[in-house]
Order: C-alpha cells, then sequence, then structure tokens
C-alpha cells in the first residue's frame, strides 16, 4: 500500500469524551450533568452501568498521554466536562480548570496537539432543571463556560471544536428520550436545534474574543441519506426529510445562514421558526476555521412503517430502515466506507470550503482477550477501509487534513453502557489495565509512516 500515502502534514490523533473516559463524577467540585442522572433511572443505560469509574481517565491521564505518544499519535481530541469547569452552570471552579491544564500541558510536553471539544452531551443537570438546550438562556451560560475554558486553556490551545454531534444531543435526548436528559417531546427537540447552534456561534464568539490567535471549528455526525427504492417518492421524500433532520439543517445555517425552506416547512408544526430571532443567523453563521466530520455508516431508507415509539425523526412520519446484505459492527450499523468518501466530497461540492478532519471514524467489535494478545482484525479492516476512502476524496480535491481514530480507549458508551467496546485500546474495567490491541499497534505504523499499511 506504499502508493496510498497522505499529504505532508496530515494531523493523526484519537478521540474520547468526557463522560465517557473520565470516571472521578464527583471529585473536586465536580456536579452532576444530565448523563450522571440519566444513568441512575432503571432502564435507561444496558447494565445499570454509569459514568464511574469509566475508563479512569481522570486520575491516570499521564499513563494515557504516554501511551498516546508510544503510538506515534500527534493529535489528542477530548471533551471538557461543563460541570467540572462551571458545576451547576454557575461560578467557576478552579480545581475543574487545573484538571484540563495538567492534560494540555502533558499533551504538549509529548508533543501531542491537544483538541479540546466544549460540549459533548454532559450538560449540567441544573441547567437543565431550567429548561435544558430547549431554553434559550442555556446558549449563553454555554459562552459563559466556553469564555472561561478558553481563558484558561488559550495560551496553549490552537484548535477548539464548539459542539459534536448536536443532531443527538437536539433528537436522541429531547425527541427519542434514548439518551441523556431522555425527554420525548419533539417540540422540545427543535428548539434544542437552534439553540445549541446559537449557543456554537456565542462560544466562538467568546473564544475569539479570549484568544484571537486559535482555530474554532464544529463537529457534525454526517451519513448518505440512500432511498431504498429511488423510483419510489415516498422513499425519495423520506431521504429528502432525513437529510434535511440530519445534515442541512445543521450546515446551512452554519455555512448559508439560513434553514432550509423545507426544513422550516417540516418543522412549521412544532414551532422550530418561532424560536428563531434577530441576528442569530449571523452569529450561527460567523466563520470557521475547520469543520469535524464524524462518520459511521450510511442511513438506507423506506416509507414503509417499522420504527415504532419515539422517534430522533422529528415530522418525518413513517419510515424504516430496511437491512442491506452488508457486514454489520456490533452496534449493528452497516459497514459501508464508500459512504465516507460520499460525505466529504458532498461537502467539498456544496458547502463553502474550509479545512475538514474526520474527527471520529471507528467501531465497536467483541474483542477477544487470550495469551496473544487482542487480535481485532474485523477493527482493524475497518479503519483501513475507512481510510482508503478518505485518501480517494483527498484525490478528488477534498480539503482533509486530519483523521482521529473513535476512539482511543474502550469507554462507557451511552445507553450501551460498557457492553460495547470501540477502543483500539483494551480497558479492563476492574483493574483499569490498558492493553493496546492489534488495531492500536497498526494504527501507530499508519500514523508515524503517513500512509497506510498492509492489514496483518
Amino acid at each position: 500500500m506504499t502508493d496510498i500515502v497522505f499529504p505532508q502534514g496530515f494531523l493523526w490523533g484519537a478521540a474520547t469524551a468526557a463522560f465517557q473516559v473520565e470516571g472521578a463524577t464527583d471529585s473536586d467540585g465536580r456536579t452532576d450533568s444530565i448523563w450522571d442522572v440519566f444513568c441512575r433511572v432503571p432502564g435507561n443505560v444496558v447494565g445499570g452501568d454509569c459514568g464511574e469509574p469509566a475508563a479512569d481517565h481522570y486520575r491516570r491521564f499521564t499513563q494515557d498521554v504516554r501511551m498516546m505518544a508510544d503510538l506515534g499519535l500527534k493529535a489528542y481530541r477530548f471533551s471538557i466536562a461543563w460541570p467540572r469547569v462551571r458545576p451547576d452552570g454557575g461560578a467557576v471552579n478552579q480545581a475543574g480548570l487545573d484538571f484540563y491544564r495538567r492534560l494540555v500541558d502533558t499533551l504538549l510536553e509529548h508533543d501531542i496537539q491537544p483538541w479540546p471539544t466544549l460540549y459533548h452531551w454532559d450538560l449540567p443537570q441544573k441547567l437543565e432543571d431550567t429548561g435544558g438546550w430547549a431554553t434559550r438562556d442555556t446558549a449563553f451560560r454555554f459562552a459563559d463556560y466556553a469564555t472561561a475554558a478558553a481563558e484558561a486553556l488559550g495560551d496553549r490551545v490552537t484548535t477548539w471544536t464548539t459542539l459534536n454531534e448536536p443532531w443527538c444531543s437536539a433528537f436522541l435526548g429531547y425527541a427519542a428520550g434514548v439518551h441523556a436528559p431522555g425527554r420525548t417531546e419533539p417540540d422540545a427537540a427543535v428548539a434544542a436545534v437552534h439553540h445549541l447552534l446559537l449557543g456554537h456561534g456565542l462560544a466562538a464568539e467568546a473564544i475569539r474574543a479570549a484568544t484571537p490567535y486559535t482555530r474554532v471549528g464544529i463537529t457534525l455526525n454526517m451519513y448518505p441519506i440512500i432511498p431504498a427504492d429511488p423510483s419510489s417518492e415516498a422513499d425519495q421524500d423520506v431521504a429528502r426529510r432525513l437529510d434535511g433532520l440530519q445534515q442541512r439543517i445543521f450546515l446551512d445555517p452554519l455555512f448559508r445562514g439560513k434553514y432550509p425552506e423545507d426544513v422550516l416547512a417540516d418543522l412549521d408544526p412544532f414551532g422550530f421558526s418561532w424560536h428563531v430571532r434577530d441576528g442569530d443567523l449571523d452569529l450561527i453563521s460567523a466563520p470557521l476555521d475547520m469543520l469535524g466530520v464524524n462518520y459511521y455508516t450510511e442511513h438506507f431508507v423506506s416509507a414503509e412503517p417499522g420504527e415504532t415509539g419515539p422517534s430522533p425523526w422529528v415530522g418525518v412520519g413513517d419510515h424504516s430502515f430496511p437491512r442491506r446484505d452488508a457486514p454489520v459492527t456490533d452496534m449493528g450499523w452497516e459497514v459501508r466506507p464508500d459512504g465516507l468518501t460520499s460525505v466529504l466530497l458532498r461537502l467539498h461540492a456544496q458547502y463553502p470550503r474550509l479545512p475538514l478532519y474526520i474527527t471520529e471514524n471507528g467501531a465497536a467489535f467483541r474483542d477477544e482477550v487470550d495469551g496473544s494478545g487482542i487480535q481485532d482484525l474485523d477493527r482493524t479492516a475497518y479503519l483501513e477501509s475507512h481510510l482508503r476512502a478518505a485518501h480517494d476524496a483527498i484525490e478528488m480535491g477534498v480539503d482533509l487534513r486530519g483523521y482521529f481514530c473513535w476512539s482511543l480507549l474502550d469507554n462507557f458508551e451511552w445507553a450501551e453502557g460498557y457492553a460495547k467496546r470501540f477502543g483500539i485500546v483494551h480497558v479492563d474495567y476492574d483493574t483499569q489495565v490498558r492493553t493496546p490491541k492489534l488495531s492500536a499497534k497498526w494504527f501507530a505504523q499508519v500514523a508515524r509512516g503517513n500512509a497506510l499499511v498492509a492489514v496483518p
């Protein structure tokens, strides 16, 4: 594979999220997030699991940073826990900020770029108690938090991400109820969409005010939406509606300064446009320095009914996701590397061109631990195929500048608890022993050589 070489300076990293790896959920002034409370409700999380101790990254981060350096990684995408920095959404907690100061300093000592994300779903519960993201004021409290983080870390951090996957925050958390805060209120979900984007705009402004020589971006989860029967008008319309909710409701205000007309019409019964005030879209559409893309699979959709119960797909109507003949991960997601190329090419063709980074890509598989280590060939093959797809996009002119594997460590996988493992490093949750898997060793070769190598 020596012909598959990535551009000079291509950034190789791995990613985690605070609630998924840190543990120490009541240490040094941290208070409850919506996920702490969600986990306490029986039936919300597989196995009754919670974010304690997760991968104990709060106490073991120096070991984890050394391991990243050993793997040849040059960037670490992590999230900052809002309930550590401004507990309950209130005053700044210096002890919480000090943890991230130590983490950033340790990363820089090992020549690893810190890539903090301000919001990876851990809203302080006290703010949820007053309405959460369905309430406009939360966007302004997010800007306060962004200011505190940027003032503390801005002299050492050069790239910031405001939000991770606002689609999940809004629609899984407030419409489907399968993520925290567990609400099933479509009106609240569409309000959350706008307030999350407003929070992004306010936070980007706050970061730039505190640290003018920095880059600011946002991370969206993107998927090709494919009608099951391209000749069916009903299937085409369902695909259009899903694409509007998954992609265009975020991309268009960010890059075109307006919401798509068809999406506004689809969401009119839920009062979406009521939440948009004068000046909001100017804040939201302020130029970005980069865009993060999280990619895992494609959505293959039919207008045939099939989905039951509260749905994240507000206003879509009857729909289902037929299974195709394709390998799947342990999450049941189809392995579709070509979809990554499609997503990147769409951004390149339809939206203003700015540097793109794959900020998450990876797969959960069942790991077999034996005396020879963890030979996760399926995960390694998944990464190889998606890196090949990313390189295809680069060859077609896409300005892709980096790739972050999801995830560095096995961790708390949200509503799936500890039942699913995405890590390239195995974590024994009883002993907290870390063991790099075959995928980690292979990825290290790729990162060091800036080129694909054969999967063993």
